[in-house]
């Protein structure tokens, strides 16, 4: 059952007491790969939900602000949006871990904050897409010792090179910034599975900051790379999800006369086809139980050190998935609802326990937070808010925030302009991306019940799609050509509004 949260006189007591302590709370984020929320993304996680969501608040209006992996997680880092954070898309050409986000934004991350507050900081998993690739920054080819940066603001580090994988990966491992150490891995079934890698890595950091350094504060991150694709389940797992079904949602297979060009085009999913989308969904759900695993262990690890009381848990993802919706057979990169909406589960000092909030929360959100948590206040370049204004202050809605930007911009190959070239033919039209997927949209969830997406795509038509959710929740029709002209027009202004915000100028829209 949704609560509202009102003002808690004993939460509010509780954080202001460890303000004022002698020592400042600790963070722990575990970020996912592709989790979905929609979809039933949490449903195999039992430790989650006892140890996070029953004594913590969970969001149940939790989006990004963009639906894909090294601009979301970059958001994430940084708390900008696209415009701002310069990184458009998976590749360094866009922005992805190169130099400008290197000379820029990173600069400005949760991370770098933390430290100077004197945080000892780990970072453990995928990072960003392009990250120790040629192109990122310092890297201009294979085997340059810049493609080993490490970025700043963390005392130890282990990063993986590249996009996310469960076996052969290479990961970067170093302490305090410079240049670190690459280690390529196998496929041992046991051995190598890059999850447990990474987790080992950061309970390795915890364990050993709990012995030498408890007096000091720590911000650890686990960025595992579960549950993207190829979706690839511990050993001890496979099978265990075998007889699941994807979820039929009245979007699924979903013709899309009344969407943008590419959606148009897209071929009915085939009995084929739905076989695959099942067997996705169930290697998904089997790769969530490693992750459900470290929950429970890091969970049990700071309670027997006495500090989960002074430590806040955060639990998200990038961005959700598709598995048949609109007949998207397995990927990211839309603006609908199923791609945007995540879990965010977060528990700490004077967090409400076994509470749901509807406010608006977003990616862009965690660096702000973590920054206040750390400094006491939210850097100015931040666009994002502090996540514990909402709790503290006992706001919904439209205080505290009614709308945000959803940003993409399309990925595309010369000369055919779509994902893939040659195109596929029209009888089999799977190409779910390409330059005219690009688009700007307006995402409002308001008091008042206004429940609505406005997005305008870059392409010849001057394409619009607009949803009302209170009536569609699962965005089947359009009503652009029906919608008044006065409601187009206001979403049409303020969608212009976010484009060009920065900084505090986004956080007072």
């Amino acid at each position: 059952t949704t609560t509202t949260i009102t003002m808690w006189a004993v939460s509010l007591g509780a954080m202001c007491a460890v303000a004022a302590g002698s020592q400042k709370p600790n963070i722990f984020f575990l970020l996912t790969d592709d989790q979905d929320l929609v979809l039933g993304g949490l449903e195999p996680m039992p430790q989650v939900h006892k140890l996070l969501t029953s004594e913590g608040t969970y969001f149940s209006n939790a989006m990004v602000h963009t639906p894909i992996c090294c601009p979301s997680r970059s958001s994430y880092l940084s708390g900008r949006y696209l415009h701002n954070s310069l990184t458009l898309q998976n590749g360094a050409a866009d922005g992805c871990a190169n130099i400008s986000w290197a000379d820029g934004p990173e600069k400005d991350s949760y991370a770098v904050h933390a430290q100077s507050a004197g945080y000892r900081t780990c970072y453990s998993g995928k990072y960003l897409n392009a990250y120790g690739l040629p192109g990122s920054a310092e890297c201009a080819k294979v085997g340059d010792p810049g493609c080993n940066r490490i970025p700043p603001g963390w005392t130890e580090w282990h990063g993986l090179v590249g996009n996310s994988r469960y076996y052969n990966a290479s990961i970067i491992d170093g302490n305090g910034g410079g240049v670190g150490v690459r280690t390529d891995y196998g496929h041992d079934p046991v051995k190598d599975y890059a999850p447990d890698l990474f987790f080992n890595r950061v309970f390795g950091f915890l364990q050993d900051h709990l012995k030498s350094h408890a007096s000091e504060p720590f911000l650890a991150v686990l960025a595992t790379p579960s549950c993207h694709g190829p979706f690839t389940p511990a050993p001890k797992y496979v099978g265990h999800f075998q007889n699941e079904t994807a979820p039929r949602t009245p979007s699924y297979n979903h013709s899309n006369e009344d969407k943008q060009w590419i959606m148009r085009q897209l071929s009915p999913i085939t009995p084929n086809m739905a076989l695959g989308i099942d067997q996705q969904h169930n290697n998904r759900w089997e790769t969530l139980l490693s992750v459900d695993d470290y929950v429970g262990e890091v969970v049990a690890l700071l309670e027997s050190a006495g500090q989960m009381e002074n430590s806040y848990f955060l639990y998200a993802s990038d961005h959700g998935f598709q598995l048949g919706q609109h007949r998207l057979p397995g990927d990211k990169r839309h603006p609908y609802d199923h791609d945007l909406r995540i879990p965010f589960i977060l528990r700490g000092p004077g967090i409400p326990k076994g509470e749901t909030s509807s406010a608006i929360v977003l990616n862009i959100d965690v660096a702000p937070t973590f920054s206040a948590i750390a400094t006491g206040s939210v850097p100015v370049g931040m666009d994002g808010r502090n996540v514990l204004d909402v709790l503290a202050r006992g706001v919904e809605g439209a205080s505290w925030r009614s709308d945000f930007m959803v940003q993409y911009k399309g990925g595309y190959r010369e000369p055919c302009l779509l994902e893939q070239c040659p195109p596929p033919p029209k009888s089999n039209f799977h190409c779910i991306d390409g330059i005219n997927n690009t688009y700007t949209c307006v995402r409002t969830i308001d008091t008042d019940a206004k429940d609505s997406l406005y997005c305008e795509f870059v392409d010849s038509e001057g394409f619009i799609e607009f949803y009302n959710h209170t009536i569609d929740e699962h965005q089947l029709v359009n009503l652009w050509k029906t919608a008044p002209a006065p409601v187009l027009a206001e979403l049409k202004q303020r969608l212009a509004m976010f484009r060009t915000c920065k900084g505090v100028g986004c956080r007072n829209l």
